[in-house]
């Protein structure tokens, strides 16, 4: 008896908790027409894609069905969209797609919303349906379904980044055609969209001097932009990877000229607990073995209203490239070797390599964690706070030597360091979303504050043959003792610290997504500061020289920091007076006397902004015109100084420089110089789209973007030999010479383009498109030929045509394929003006004859590319099916690029005369994979670069020799996958 009284009230508790948790129903909607007597009713408007729950409302109001439904059924789900005239049951099929749930009628005027007795997950977390899943993106700051945004948008789910073994940029940028990265190492890439790359500057000292990335990075609501560097954010528990093509200037600002990525975490969930562990284990042709774990947890700590979630990974990624032995010996045909008496002494010092001689000297490690706190104060508001940190650190280099600094070949997958080098990359990032609803307004704030610090150390030995380094290392002979003269050591570093902090905070508005007439809105701030510290170390002939130290005021003529014709007023210009001012360097400190010149400085930028966009469906359900702009102000300054040690050598017979060598030489304060510039305007969009069908879309677009612009450390540093010198020429003595611009201006991009998204079969094909052309002028370029390093100008006109396709099918019940492919044709359709001292623009072909020598446009030549390839394309096919009972899936894959330029400077030549716009020949990857598993398991093998195809990324003479970043060679891996989850 006690028994049977203990089961029946163990059953009465377990229905109140049940009902406590979810009942009553929801119930949704007036009674509506008796669905067997009568047609149903049709949508008369569309219903976007939405958290479900809202889009359940939207449809019972207009269809006049009851919607019955247990809460947490449909919680933390969204919808897919649906168009209008849709009738009621095709409708909710529809918007239910993807979702895990599924309708029946309980009464001809009612629906009960369900679980759907659909496959189970899979292991990497996607289902098999045979229908395509559509994607929920974000693209236009509202919750869309991808097929029904109406511009192109490549998305990476995390299930996609699982299926493609991709962890880090470098492993999806392949798979995202379009799309390309240009740089020297994880972490040391500009990033292209559409081909829009000119010429990328050296990586060291590029914070300080160095254009802004024309394309945005994004780790959720944060933009990460830093030059030269792109944020290597780690691809550990994400929801998914967006890149939005095109100017996206009214949305997200300054640095999404060409386009933006965004890397979106996963969100801690209320309602369930879960866990995931991936590790792996890989082996690399000619290379070291790899090794990665990672796990992620979710925790819900207060029913329905606190939840937790966290991800900690590290990723060892062996080496391939070795450091092969070599000797570094001086040779008479060394550019500078002028200043040891046009020969290289007997007694000059010749070093080797061979402490340093290793294999597979550029590992790089991943480690990190990223933690979220989720708050649900009421059924409309809620609180995420995320905090991150990720530490890389990549040793060695990552570009091979093809040619040292002589110009002689080396052998496959080898380079030539004679110092350490390494690149250390930390950042923590921490953010607070607060999102809610005021009346029918969805309100969002999002406020973040990034730091991040970088410290590179690389070998710098090759300079020792460039145009000045023997001033530094050698001495000249004495009059009538030629045995005097010799050379010290060329070994040589350069070292840069850098430190990056964003803060920004945005507040944004949005109506319902089913209102006629839409919107978003907002307003933005953001106070972003770079402090970047490069020495360089080259000074061997120690003895001979004072110490560096940073400026402690600055020189004037009658107050004035500039003489009439522009010149900077020097120490030894005359009448010159010294003015006391603040060291603002962020070392202020004496250097080591192996320190030839440094730069340090601090690069400061402000923005205020506001946006709004609104769409007007002047044909509900068909036609949709959008509208938008955004109104921007940027302020931006820079302070600290750049040294130098001409001037500040023990010359016998010569007045002897201070000790240290301050307030000498070129020595520059940049402070009285004021360096500062204020940018403003708008920047809009309109789009027009016409929805055919629910398979089809057409939309055209026309979108603004812009980049901001920047300055340059010292824009009366010497032109030296070039031809644009004032005395180097007759006509460039005639007008005063060239003068280099204190500050670049910003530079902006129209792209107008039409495109289509269709659903065919069905829902078993998807395919889109895009046709574009895009309008760059006054693109910012580097320092070429003819204009010294860290000089940056604005340079002349271009334009982009190109096309871009992609189309997916799900053929059978297991077989998906996907392909895709862009044609990008760029040309320089107008050339910079430039101008002589004296206003007079310059004749170049005058120029030409004058010096007796090739003088080019320093902009390039009209209709000559950009820096991109013409032609990337993927493919990619995945069949899964059940193999004695559990999931199984075989993949193969691949990607293609065709041959581009490294450059758009035509006129930078290497030290043995040829030119540095390396021609990067095409290449072909392949990729394959296998796995078998269960619901809570997947263990799967995979290859990569099957080939062992040497894919040249990108090619650069920064260094002095002709290094080229080439891909992983062939990599094997195995990889287990392990998930929990209940409630």
């Amino acid at each position: 008896m006690k028994r049977r009284s203990a089961d029946v009230a163990a059953a009465v508790s377990g229905v109140l908790r049940a009902l406590s948790i979810c009942a009553p129903a929801i119930i949704l909607g007036p009674t509506p027409a008796m669905a067997q007597s009568v047609q149903p009713a049709a949508l008369v408007t569309d219903i976007p894609a939405r958290p479900l729950a809202e889009a359940l409302a939207t449809f019972a109001s207009q269809t006049g069905l009851q919607v019955v439904y247990v809460s947490d059924v449909v919680r933390g789900r969204k919808s897919r969209p649906v168009p209008a005239g849709m009738i009621a049951a095709k409708a909710l099929g529809r918007m239910l797609q993807g979702t895990g749930l599924r309708f029946e009628y309980l009464t001809p005027h009612s629906v009960r919303i369900l679980a759907a007795a659909a496959p189970r997950e899979r292991a990497s977390g996607a289902t098999a349906p045979d229908e395509l899943r559509e994607v929920i993106v974000t693209a236009n700051r509202r919750e869309e379904g991808q097929q029904h945004v109406p511009m192109t948008v490549q998305v990476l789910t995390g299930a996609m980044l699982a299926s493609l073994n991709a962890s880090t940029f470098d492993d999806l940028v392949s798979d995202l055609p379009g799309v390309t990265a240009r740089g020297v190492g994880p972490g040391q890439n500009n990033i292209y969209v559409r081909g829009l790359a000119t010429a990328s500057a050296a990586i060291q000292g590029a914070g300080f001097g160095g254009s802004f990335p024309n394309v945005a990075v994004y780790l959720d609501e944060q933009s990460g932009q830093l030059p030269g560097r792109n944020l290597d954010i780690y691809a550990a528990d994400l929801e998914r990877i967006e890149v939005l093509e095109g100017p996206q200037g009214t949305l997200f600002g300054a640095g999404a000229q060409a386009g933006v990525v965004r890397y979106i975490t996963n969100k801690p969930k209320l309602d369930v607990t879960e866990a995931h562990a991936n590790t792996g284990y890989a082996i690399t042709a000619h290379g070291a073995p790899s090794s990665n774990v990672d796990v992620t947890v979710n925790l819900p700590l207060i029913a329905d209203r606190l939840a937790v979630r966290g991800v900690i990974y590290n990723e060892h990624r062996g080496g391939y490239i070795d450091n092969g032995p070599a000797t570094f010996t001086r040779a008479n045909t060394d550019l500078g070797i002028r200043y040891a008496g046009g020969s290289v002494p007997a007694n000059s010092v010749a070093i080797n390599n061979f402490a340093l001689v290793a294999r597979d000297i550029n590992p790089v490690t991943y480690q990190g964690v990223r933690a979220g706190v989720l708050y649900r104060f009421s059924d409309d508001w809620s609180a995420l706070l995320t905090q991150s940190y990720q530490n890389l650190e990549a040793d060695g280099v990552f570009a091979v030597t093809a040619a040292d600094s002589l110009g002689v070949p080396q052998p496959d997958l080898t380079t030539q360091l004679y110092n350490p080098s390494y690149d250390r990359d930390r950042f923590e990032n921490t953010a607070l979303t607060i999102d809610g609803r005021a009346g029918a307004l969805k309100l969002l704030y999002a406020g973040a504050y990034l730091v991040r610090n970088i410290e590179q150390v690389q070998d710098y030995t090759s300079y020792a043959r460039g145009e000045y380094a023997d001033y530094y290392q050698c001495l000249a002979p004495l009059p009538g003792n030629p045995a005097s003269a010799q050379c010290f050591t060329p070994s040589s570093t350069w070292h840069d610290r850098q430190r990056n902090t964003h803060l920004s905070q945005e507040l944004r508005f949005s109506t319902p997504a089913d209102w006629r007439i839409r919107g978003v809105g907002g307003v933005f701030y953001e106070d972003y500061r770079i402090q970047d510290q490069v020495d360089w170390f080259y000074r061997s002939a120690t003895s001979y020289f004072t110490p560096l130290a940073p400026p402690t005021g600055y020189y004037a003529v009658n107050g004035a920091t500039h003489l009439p014709n522009g010149d900077l007023v020097r120490f030894f210009t005359n009448g010159a007076v010294f003015v006391p001012f603040p060291v603002t360097s962020n070392n202020p400190n004496v250097r080591l006397p192996s320190d030839a010149f440094f730069n340090d400085i601090t690069r400061d930028y402000k923005q205020r902004a506001a946006y709004a966009s609104l769409d007007l469906d002047l044909v509900p359900g068909k036609l949709t015109l959008t509208a938008g702009t955004r109104y921007f102000r940027s302020d931006g300054s820079e302070l600290g100084s750049s040294v130098g040690s001409f001037g500040c050598k023990i010359v016998p017979g010569q007045p002897l420089p201070p000790n240290p060598c301050v307030n000498h030489s070129l020595s520059v304060t940049l402070d009285p110089r004021g360096v500062a510039g204020r940018f403003a305007g708008f920047r809009s969009r309109a789009n027009l789209g016409w929805q055919l069908s629910e398979d089809a879309l057409l939309y055209y677009t026309w979108s603004q973007g812009y980049r901001a612009g920047g300055f340059n450390r010292d824009p009366n540093g010497c032109l030296c030999s070039s031809p644009l010198a004032y005395g180097n020429n007759a006509l460039a003595t005639q007008h005063g010479g060239w003068q280099t611009p204190a500050a670049f201006a910003p530079d902006n991009l129209t792209n107008n383009e039409f495109g289509w998204k269709t659903t065919w079969a069905a829902g078993h094909i998807q395919w889109q498109g895009t046709i574009y052309q895009e309008d760059w002028d006054h693109a910012q370029i580097a320092g070429t030929g003819l204009i010294p390093g860290g000089i940056d100008i604005n340079g002349g006109d271009y334009r982009v045509r190109g096309m871009e396709s992609a189309a997916v099918a799900r053929i059978g019940s297991g077989l998906t394929v996907r392909v895709s492919g862009v044609w990008n044709h760029s040309a320089l359709v107008r050339q910079a003006v430039f101008r002589w001292a004296d206003g007079v623009p310059i004749d170049f072909a005058a120029l030409e004859a004058a010096t007796g020598r090739t003088i080019l446009n320093p902009s390039g030549e009209v209709d000559s590319p950009l820096a991109a390839p013409p032609f990337q394309g993927s493919f990619r096919a995945r069949y899964e099916f059940v193999l004695n009972g559990y999931d199984a899936f075989a993949q193969l894959g691949a990607t293609h690029q065709s041959h581009s330029l490294t450059t758009t400077d035509r006129l930078k030549p290497d030290l043995q005369g040829g030119s540095t716009a390396y021609d990067l020949p095409p290449f072909t990857t392949f990729d394959a994979a296998l796995g078998i598993g269960t619901d809570g398991w997947q263990v799967k093998i995979y290859g990569q670069n099957l080939t062992d195809a040497r894919s040249q990324l990108y090619a650069n003479y920064a260094q002095l020799y002709k290094a080229v970043t080439v891909g992983r060679p062939r990599t094997i891996g195995l990889r287990l996958n392990y998930k929990f989850a209940g409630r």
